[in-house]
């Protein structure tokens, strides 16, 4: 028989989702069965907590009372379970995270079997995705994001490290087109776009010494959504990239691309945790956002390319 912390919780995911299906989908229930649960929650309370339509499900003033202090006292629940489970000295359970394609492909498999030795019982699902997910409606426990300082108010977010970035182009091409003098002379080359940058054709840079800014609109034949592809479309001579250091540092050594314009740098970005709104952090996204942090601080070239 379901207690009434269960039916608590399907009634927050239902408030939170303002929707029965995606709550159903949240907690792994059929439809019918989260409509009773909140239906037998509104009958032992004797009041309406959602207001339904044909469009949305939205709370009621004393819908709104009860979620606001439910979500205190299963915050509380919560934390005094996984209080427990950290006493005994073990993590387990699902780990779910969202991270970049390049990123997960040359970092994530050394970290994660090394946290898997530490901790064997959790289990990881690993989505490797270049687009930003919705890290609430895709359900994930976090996300790591390689891009500028997060702006969405909806997330909590956690600082891991500098991503630096640079402007290459292959040899072939600077042979064929010429390099670039200033920032003002991109607009006149072919440059390779990043699907994903915010600043689109745009390409904000800041000289080292002078601390000088320029913004060039950049002619874009060719966008891609992979920084991966993007590299290789520039190691055979398509154009100007701006690429995160890690991409791109073995080419560079190798001689099959040159920096361009290295006395100037694009806008900071960083390699970030994203979670959805904990009000504290659970013991195992916790403790893999601080392993993930170890390891980068036990090798900056891994993310930073040098």
């Amino acid at each position: 028989m379901t207690g009434q912390i269960e039916r608590i919780r399907v009634f927050l995911q239902v408030a939170d989702r303002q929707s029965f299906a995606a709550a159903a989908r949240a907690e792994k229930l059929s439809a019918s069965l989260t409509t009773r649960y909140v239906a037998e929650l509104e009958a032992e309370l004797g009041v309406q907590l959602l207001l339904r339509t044909t469009r949305r499900v939205s709370l009621t003033v004393a819908g709104q009372t009860y979620a606001e202090s439910m979500r205190r006292i299963v915050a509380e629940i919560d934390r005094a379970n996984e209080s427990v489970r950290l006493s005994q000295d073990v993590l387990k359970g699902l780990l779910r995270i969202s991270a970049p394609l390049s990123l997960g492909m040359r970092f994530l498999p050394s970290a994660i079997a090394q946290f898997r030795l530490l901790y064997p019982h959790v289990d990881l699902k690993l989505n490797l995705t270049d687009q930003f997910v919705d890290i609430l409606g895709a359900e994930y426990d976090m996300a790591l994001r390689i891009s500028g300082p997060p702006t969405d108010k909806s997330t909590i977010w956690r600082k891991i490290c500098v991503v630096p970035r640079v402007l290459v182009a292959s040899p072939t091409y600077l042979a064929r087109s010429g390099a670039p003098k200033s920032p003002d002379d991109l607009a006149k080359h072919s440059c390779l776009g990043y699907s994903h940058f915010a600043g689109g054709a745009e390409w904000r840079l800041r000289h080292r010494t002078t601390g000088e800014e320029r913004t060039t609109h950049v002619r874009l034949p060719i966008e891609c959504d992979n920084g991966d592809t993007l590299r290789e479309l520039c190691v055979l001579g398509e154009g100007v990239a701006l690429l995160p250091r890690f991409l791109v540092a073995g080419r560079i050594e190798s001689g099959a691309l040159a920096p361009v314009l290295a006395a100037w740098e694009p806008p900071e970005i960083w390699l970030t945790a994203l979670y959805p709104p904990y009000e504290s952090l659970p013991a195992k996204v916790l403790t893999f956002t601080r392993f993930i942090e170890q390891i980068v601080a036990s090798d900056r070239s891994m993310i930073q390319g040098a």
